[in-house]
């Protein structure tokens, strides 16, 4: 089965300047423990949870006291009146307190390789995106509800017909050649102005149309890597690489070069740089992150993000680098 076949459809979703005491309402009102943070356009750029709503420099046995009480209020339906005046007195957003970067899935995506993600991250549901932009999400009660309707003979499942439907794209029908008329015996002028304006004109069509193709198969790419998930022979792969640029002395190795506009500011603020670009990665770029925020910075790695080129002025290509380093001492 697919995601399409079990996501839930009607989310829950936040702006990112929504206050902190207004999704604590919301999150009781619809009886959910979490809600996608998502832009203008419907793109997933954060996600907020009951953990997200409790401050985060909170620790040890005030900490467990405090989430202990947030889910007691969750289950009884009680009110938040202490809660919602803190919140509302230091006046926090989403976007202040959101987990980013998000992992998402597309509709097609294997209902198997969706809870392998969940166990990979540790995380408790994924969002679903169409080009882009949230239509469902996934979550491991979707995922256990799935298995008690499963039949003991396994059965084709049953698609939702007409779902995401994408319209083929017609190409424009072929225009009858026109017929040049007879010239004169005698050049003008004019005629050659003509012929340099008709040259000017067809570099100008080429051009064009190598830019579109140029963009339609860099949007090809950018949902390329949408769809793509991180497997574990696939990091274990990425890890030997940079190893053995070590062993050629090199000081750090490209874990990934993707478009720009994979990057839901288009990479504004990797090239600016700002200390918080990491929550504009989405897609494989987005996995990488994480499996290094969980594996590899412990361990002493660091992780930067490059604009590596500028195509007619605006960024293009964008590396994320593995870096070790100088030798300490």
């Amino acid at each position: 089965m697919r995601a399409h076949d079990v996501m839930t459809e009607d989310v829950l979703t936040l702006a990112p300047d929504t206050p902190v005491s207004r999704i604590a309402t919301l999150l009781l009102d619809r009886g959910v423990s979490a809600a996608p943070v998502v832009d203008g356009h419907g793109g997933v750029i954060g996600m907020v949870s009951e953990g997200d709503l409790i401050a985060r420099d909170e620790a040890g046995a005030d900490h467990e006291a405090r989430r202990d009480w947030w889910l007691a209020l969750v289950a009884e339906g009680e009110q938040l009146p202490a809660y919602l005046a803190d919140t509302q007195k230091r006046e926090r957003t989403a976007r202040d307190i959101m987990s980013a970067p998000v992992i998402t899935v597309d509709i097609n995506t294997d209902t198997a390789e969706i809870a392998r993600l969940l166990m990979t991250h540790g995380i408790k549901r994924v969002p679903v995106v169409l080009d882009g932009s949230l239509v469902g999400i996934v979550s491991r009660a979707d995922l256990l509800k799935v298995l008690a309707a499963e039949p003991a003979e396994k059965t084709e499942p049953a698609h939702r017909p007409g779902l995401f439907q994408r319209w083929e794209r017609k190409a424009p029908p072929a225009q009858a050649p026109v017929r040049e008329p007879a010239h004169e015996p005698l050049f003008r002028a004019a005629d050659f102005r003509h012929l340099v304006g008709n040259f000017h004109d067809e570099n100008a069509r080429q051009l064009a149309e190598q830019r579109k193709e140029a963009l339609v198969r860099r949007q090809e790419k950018v949902q390329e890597l949408i769809d793509h998930h991180v497997a574990d022979h696939g990091w274990h792969k990425l890890l030997e690489g940079a190893h053995d640029a070590a062993a050629r002395g090199e000081k750090e190795f490209l874990l990934l070069r993707f478009p720009a506009e994979l990057c839901s500011d288009g990479a504004r603020a990797i090239n600016a740089p700002e200390p918080d670009w990491p929550r504009t990665l989405r897609g494989e770029a987005a996995e990488i992150y994480q499996r290094w925020h969980h594996e590899l910075q412990p361990a002493g790695f660091s992780l930067t993000a490059r604009v590596l080129d500028f195509p007619n002025g605006f960024p293009g290509d964008v590396g994320l680098f593995l870096v070790w380093g100088e030798a300490e001492g």
